[in-house]
Parts: C-alpha cells; structure tokens; sequence
C-alpha cells in the first residue's frame, strides 16, 4: 500500500506550511521583544507527521488511504508554548484574528482535561499553500499549551509508544497524578506571573545593555 502513493510529492506543501507557520509564530514573539512587553509566546516546534504514523492513524481510523489528506488533521503540526496559562488565551485571540488562515476548528482539552490528564488547546488550521500549480489548502494542527503541560505531554507520549497505547494501571495513576501536579505548579506560577514578567524585563534589558561580546553575556546567552 506504501508504494501507491507519492509521499514526497503529498507531503511537500505540509512541509512548506509548517515552516511558513513557525516563521510566522515565532515572529509573534520578536514583536513582543522589541517592544518591551512580556510575550505569550515561549518557543515554537514544528513537524510532519512520519509516514509511518500517518498509515498507522489511517488503519485506527479506518480511513481510505485515497481520503488521508481530508480526515487526518495533525499531518502538520505545531506547539506553541506559553509561560502562564492565561498566555494561551492570549496566543488563541492573537490567531482567532489572523487573516493568513481560516481557523475550522477548536478543541479545549484544558477546560475539559482528558481522563489521561492531558491538557492542551487544539486549532485545526486551514492554510493556504502557494505552489507552481496554485493555491493548495493545507489542515494544520496548532496545540497551545504552557510548559508543564508540555513536559507531562512529553512523558506521557513516550510511555504510550514504549507500551503501544497500553500503559499498565500503576503506571497510568501516577501520570494522573503528575499531570495534576503539573496543574498545580501552572496555577502557582500565575500567583506570581507579576514578579515573574517584571524579573524577566530586567534580565533582558541587561542583557542587551551588555551585548558588547563580554563574557559574562555571551554565558547567559548560551
């Protein structure tokens, strides 16, 4: 079945579009920068989804090959990680007013977690890919999320390819706990946000007040 189809001919405006989307989102934070105001934006990642994954959703699903490009919807995705949690409310306004994509759908795994315990805001994106042969409309996953819920996402992930989607009981009552725990630590941290922002101001003015190639600079560039 793998042969049947062109997947470097299939997957190269994917391809192009994440690129394009990182470029995009991570300019969203330059801005930010250059105007002294504290960014919603920590870092940006971007990937196509492997081959392998893509005919291993296609055979869960049961979704026609011939079908792949209209009903799996995270060929192509991004993560946009935030500091706080109100971040992501911001970064979702910031996209909801783009003309560059049609925003087609919303899933908020943040108000209504998982039972796994994941938490994560899921935009399925419509985005417009200039080819030689025109305009190619693209599906792009874009999941918001801060960073402990990233790094639960990260573990969690791990174990369900470690276990094949079957992670064993103990197992799976401790990531529950973890991700509660990751809950708690993004609800502390929005306590302080104000400490942390104005912190995070002062570094950064220093550190481009001494952008002069002095040592003491160039290690906490690093």
């Amino acid at each position: 079945m793998k042969h049947m189809l062109d997947w470097e001919t299939l997957l190269a405006p994917y391809k192009q579009a994440v690129d394009e989307l990182k470029v995009k989102f991570k300019g969203i934070r330059e801005q930010y920068q250059k105007s002294s105001r504290h960014s919603p934006v920590e870092f940006v990642t971007a990937r196509v989804k492997p081959i392998k994954s893509i005919l291993n959703k296609a055979k869960q699903k049961n979704i026609p090959l011939e079908k792949i490009e209209e009903e799996i919807q995270d060929i192509a995705g991004l993560r946009i990680m935030c500091q706080f949690t109100d971040d992501i409310n911001k970064v979702i306004e910031l996209l909801r007013n783009r003309k560059d994509f049609e925003i087609v759908e919303e899933r908020d795994y943040i108000t209504n977690k998982k039972p796994s315990g994941y938490r994560s805001y899921h935009l399925v994106l419509k985005y417009p890919v200039q080819m030689l042969e025109g305009e190619k409309p693209i599906l792009v996953e874009v999941q918001i999320r801060t960073l402990a819920m990233n790094f639960w996402a990260t573990i969690e992930h791990s174990l369900n390819y470690k276990y094949q989607g079957k992670i064993p009981g103990d197992i799976q009552s401790r990531l529950q706990r973890a991700a509660e725990a990751a809950f708690r630590l993004d609800e502390e941290m929005a306590q302080i946000k104000g400490e942390v922002k104005e912190a995070l101001v002062v570094f950064q003015d220093r550190t481009d007040k001494g952008n002069n190639g002095s040592n003491e600079t160039s290690i906490l560039k690093r």
